[in-house]
């Protein structure tokens, strides 16, 4: 169903140092990059889901909305604890620790983090076990 998802920032080449390791840890490549947008996915399948980051189209200062998230799906809980120590070594911040939210389901296991620009992304994991 998704296509890509994008977010905006005010720095790309600092986005990119940011995504760059948690991208990697979770198996998706830098696809695509120039001077407005970066994104990440797999190159040998273009019709796979993407994750871009870049300069608003209209010029305008990127901004975050209320709400908005994207949510990575992860194997196990803990690749998600290592995404979540690289995302805070990189310049992001806590929005949760990583840890089961029985209120989602039984294994659901997650983490919530802000990238340097004040995104908001979560990992999660639907079946981790304890």
């Amino acid at each position: 169903m998704i296509g890509y998802t994008m977010v905006g920032t005010t720095d790309l080449r600092r986005a990119e140092r940011f995504y760059d390791p948690l991208m990697a840890l979770i198996g998706q490549e830098r696809c695509y990059c120039d001077e407005q947008v970066t994104s990440w996915g797999r190159r040998d399948n273009d019709r796979a889901p993407r994750f871009f980051t870049g300069y608003p189209f209209n010029g305008e200062a990127a901004t975050v909305g209320n709400g908005v998230m994207t949510s990575f799906l992860v194997e196990t809980a803990d690749v998600i604890d290592r995404l979540f120590r690289i995302a805070l070594e990189n310049g992001g911040g806590s929005e949760g620790e990583p840890g089961f939210r029985p209120q989602y389901g039984e294994g659901f296991y997650a983490a919530y983090v802000r990238d340097p620009d004040g995104n908001k992304l979560a990992f999660v994991c639907y079946d981790a076990r304890t």
